[in-house]
């Protein structure tokens, strides 16, 4: 393990409903839930003002609320924080070459590689001036840990939470993880921790007491030997540098079971639509596609068919889905359909909107071509009434930008306000008013001209410490 803090650990705060507060002057300060609204949605994130009332991840959004029945539950915006993201990379990667992003919110940065810390002073002078950039460029706050390895520098960033810097020194990680229970660790899940606790150990410090002996007895050898050496403070994974994508995929999980078949193969056609929308957005392509289908009984039935050669065309996707479709019995209901793309590539073979009169491989279920499932398949009638969703971007032909607080009883409240303006008023329309529209989201911070801190000092001759920013 390095001896100096130079691996950095990034964590958006509450980031999901961060953004929305943002966003929203409105809920500023106020419990926010972000997540499915459905009766089988969960909370994808929930701002820190809704965790006073123990809202947290993956809790059921029924019973979140129930502990927070006055806080704001909204649909995720997944376009806007993916965008987001995307600049919070961007400036990680300024930082060093080695950035390897565990989510939307959250990365590891190594940045001795990058040539942008050395020592102490260096890499907290780094971490300060990261975060005032995110600020910058985002209107949002990050914790960042620094530590000598990436376990201690994610334990850092937790301690940092919300909205700090965190620095662990050398010489001080053993005595700082000795109290803490074993949970903290890596690899530490519910069932590891129930075992080590009925042998007797609940904490690092009892971890490393118990020794290496002991916990492989206890765990196995390969997990007993990786956790005496987290107890020592021993971590050497490194950080590895963005991995290309396996796959793209797309599903949706109803709130309602699905048991008319002309409806789930609609909704096949459409998640392969979105499905290429990701694979063009990526400039990528596949060979293979697969559908998923989970069903009334909660079993997961996976179907893929292998193609010639690598597409995006949108024509050849959906119908290879529709042809796994055919394979699946989906007469009892159906709780989720996926589509997805492996086999990447990043160029496309041109012929094969031919796909469906050429013979497939043996165990690929054979259907009518592309112009049959068309007709079997009708298009949606336009629905009589549009549907608005708690959070959605609406734009008024008289009044402006705004989002949808809710609706129901054919009228749809919108609050109008912009990321730059004060708290908006509230307004009611008719969900058919046609003076009412979908509206793209705003930018949280209006000036593109900004001028960030220098954020890669240049390391004198024997790393002599620069000036730090206290």
């Amino acid at each position: 393990m390095r001896n100096a803090p130079t691996i950095l650990h990034l964590d958006m705060d509450a980031f999901f409903a961060s953004v929305e507060q943002a966003s929203k002057p409105s809920l500023r300060g106020k419990a926010v839930v972000v997540g499915g609204l459905g009766p089988r949605g969960v909370v994808a994130t929930a701002s820190y003002e809704a965790r006073v009332f123990g809202v947290n991840s993956a809790m059921p959004m029924a019973q979140a609320r129930r502990r927070a029945p006055n806080a704001a539950y909204l649909v995720p915006r997944f376009t806007v924080y993916r965008s987001i993201s995307e600049q919070v990379m961007a400036l990680l990667r300024e930082l060093s070459p080695l950035v390897e992003p565990l989510s939307l919110d959250e990365a590891f940065v190594d940045l001795e590689a990058g040539g942008t810390a050395w020592d102490e002073e260096s890499a907290r002078l780094a971490g300060v001036r990261l975060r005032a950039d995110i600020r910058a460029v985002t209107g949002l706050t990050g914790s960042v840990g620094l530590a000598a390895s990436k376990m201690l520098a994610k334990i850092a960033s937790e301690q940092a939470k919300p909205d700090g810097l965190v620095l662990i020194e050398p010489g001080t990680e053993r005595a700082l993880l000795a109290p803490m229970t074993v949970r903290t660790l890596p690899g530490v899940g519910p069932a590891t921790g129930d075992h080590l606790r009925r042998a007797g150990i609940t904490t690092v410090e009892e971890l490393a007491e118990a020794g290496e002996d002991e916990l492989v007895r206890l765990l196995g050898k390969a997990h007993g030997h990786a956790l005496y050496a987290m107890a020592l403070a021993h971590d050497d994974r490194p950080v590895v540098a963005e991995r290309e994508a396996k796959s793209v995929s797309v599903e949706d999980t109803y709130d309602v079971d699905i048991h008319d078949r002309l409806r789930v193969g609609l909704e096949v056609q459409r998640l392969a639509d979105r499905c290429v929308g990701r694979l063009r957005g990526a400039g990528l392509s596949g060979r293979t596609i697969v559908l998923k289908v989970r069903r009334y009984d909660f079993s997961t039935l996976t179907r893929s068919e292998t193609l010639r050669g690598p597409t995006d065309d949108p024509a050849v996707i959906r119908e290879a889905a529709a042809r796994l479709l055919e394979a699946v019995d989906t007469t009892g209901g159906v709780r989720l359909l996926g589509v997805g793309v492996t086999g990447l590539a990043d160029y496309t073979q041109e012929d094969l909107f031919a796909q469906a009169a050429q013979p497939h491989s043996a165990g690929a279920v054979e259907a009518a071509p592309v112009a049959a499932v068309a007709e079997a398949v009708p298009e949606p009638e336009e629905p009589a009434e549009r549907h608005w969703r708690a959070g959605q971007d609406v734009r008024h032909t008289e009044y402006g930008p705004g989002w949808v607080q809710g609706s129901g009883l054919g009228r749809v409240t919108v609050r109008f306000e912009t990321p730059q303006s004060p708290p908006g008023r509230v307004r009611t329309f008719s969900v058919g008013d046609p003076a009412l529209e979908a509206g793209e989201p705003l930018p949280l911070v209006l000036d593109p001209g900004l001028t960030l801190s220098p954020t890669r000092p240049t390391p004198p001759s024997g790393h002599i410490a620069v000036p730090g920013a206290g």
